[in-house]
């Protein structure tokens, strides 16, 4: 799929140019879930599309009834999947709102972590195929990495052997190889702000990056640690994308990744955003302003909110590849 042209403003919602899904994100919010089934059912053979828009979907329902109506009605796969994607969400917030660890949480929070696991584990026995609610179960995991299941020892070939969900992730690429949300949700859990560390999040990117076929969009892994890591405070800190070492994987991920953006599905907005972020540090804005046009209008507040304004510092970026920009920006 081609992205629109860029016509002065950004378009910010996740659903971006999947015309099917932004509809349904409207019928969700209006309380009906009949075009949500129909959304994910004809998802059931791609899991890239079926996380995407289950996680959307999510989004859009999860200060609602909605899913708890639908799954009482029709206790279909899409149900309890949409289910277990607004139950996570919900636990997620809950944590997050009390500093993101078990110690501290209340016990509505806690209650909340119960039914999240409950509901990933009923969809995943309505549809044994999909990894889609491992994946949503393994957003739980920085929840409770202290507890011994989640420690499991890290296969070799990492300098730093770190613990964590390794069987609970095998089991993913079990289903689905390269499923990209499984993929980031594993490294998310290596955060130093989720209680991993930076040294730890380098060497599992680089790992799970270097694993992935050149033209997957999985290479970008190591982009999106480096962007994690970024600390304003430290020398030069802007410059490190001007390194060598950086700057050869951007232009190899522009290289291999890029042309096969157009046969996508729906524009992959957010892996484009840290690709052109990436070119645009290491100071190839001819290959950054190619990747911005493959974004056309569409933007995600990542990786640009980690450096100030999202919509200031994608307009920057664009600015610096000779690219319109918002007036206001």
């Amino acid at each position: 799929m081609t992205a629109e042209l860029f016509e002065g403003h950004y378009v910010w919602h996740p659903a971006a140019d999947d015309r099917v899904l932004a509809g349904v994100c409207v019928e969700v919010r209006a309380g009906r879930y009949r075009y949500a089934y129909e959304a994910l059912a004809e998802t059931r053979s791609d899991f890239g599309l079926r996380a995407h828009r289950s996680l959307v979907l999510a989004s859009e329902a999860a200060d609602t009834d909605l899913v708890e109506r639908w799954l009482a009605e029709e206790p279909t796969p899409e149900a309890a999947l949409l289910w277990a994607r607004v139950a996570v969400q919900r636990a997620l917030r809950a944590a997050d709102a009390h500093g993101g660890r078990t110690e501290v949480h209340d016990g509505r929070a806690e209650a909340l972590e119960r039914i999240a696991l409950t509901a990933c584990d009923r969809a995943a026995a309505l549809a044994p195929k999909d990894p889609t609610p491992w994946v949503a179960k393994l957003a739980m995991a920085r929840l409770h990495r202290r507890l011994h299941r989640l420690r499991d020892p890290a296969p070799q070939g990492l300098l730093t052997a770190p613990p964590g969900p390794w069987r609970l992730f095998a089991h993913i690429l079990s289903l689905d190889p390269w499923h990209r949300e499984g993929h980031h949700r594993f490294l998310s859990f290596f955060f130093a702000r989720y209680g991993g560390s930076v040294n730890a999040a380098w060497d599992v990117a680089a790992f799970l990056g270097q694993r992935a076929p050149v033209d997957s969009a999985l290479r970008l892994l190591p982009l999106v640690a480096l962007v994690e890591s970024y600390d304003p405070t430290r020398l030069l800190a802007d410059r490190v994308w001007e390194q060598p070492q950086w700057r050869s994987t951007a232009l190899a991920i522009h290289r291999n990744w890029l042309p096969s953006v157009a046969g996508y599905r729906f524009t992959p907005v957010l892996d484009l955003a840290y690709l052109a972020h990436a070119l645009v540090m290491a100071r190839c804005e001819s290959e950054a302003r190619v990747t911005l046009l493959a974004m056309g209008p569409y933007a995600s507040r990542m990786p640009w909110s980690a450096f100030g304004d999202p919509v200031e510092q994608l307009s920057r970026a664009r600015r610096a590849c000779g690219l319109p920009a918002p007036g206001a920006a």
